[in-house]
C-alpha cells in the first residue's frame, strides 16, 4: 500500500472520530491529535503510522516515545489495512516498576 493512503486513511479515521489532526514532525511522529485544537488545549497524542503487516523498528517506538513523553504526550501506533479501510490503533505508555 502506498504511504499516502495510509496517511490519508488514519487522518480520515481520526476526524471521523471528532479529533483534530495536526502534523507531528516537531515531535518525531506524523500526527498530533487534538482534542479541541491548538490554542484551545494541548495534543494529549502523537501518533505513528505503519502499514499492515510493516517491520516496526524498537529503536523508532524508543525514540518517539521518549520525546512524547518528555513533552507530556502519549504515543499512538496506527496500522492501516488498505483493503478494507480499516485503522487498529495501538496506545504505548511509560511504565515504571
Amino acid at each position: 500500500m502506498n504511504r499516502f493512503i495510509a496517511l490519508y486513511n488514519v487522518y480520515k479515521d481520526l476526524r471521523r472520530r471528532g479529533f483534530i489532526v495536526r502534523r507531528g514532525l516537531k515531535f518525531g511522529c506524523d500526527y498530533l491529535v487534538y482534542r479541541h485544537g491548538p490554542g484551545i488545549d494541548h495534543a494529549p497524542f502523537g501518533v505513528l503510522i505503519y502499514l499492515e503487516g510493516e517491520e516496526i523498528d524498537p529503536i523508532e517506538l524508543v525514540r518517539a516515545g521518549r520525546l512524547l513523553h518528555s513533552v507530556r504526550k502519549k504515543l499512538v501506533l496506527a496500522i492501516s489495512d488498505s483493503s478494507k479501510e480499516r485503522v487498529r490503533y495501538v496506545l504505548l505508555d511509560w511504565w515504571k516498576p
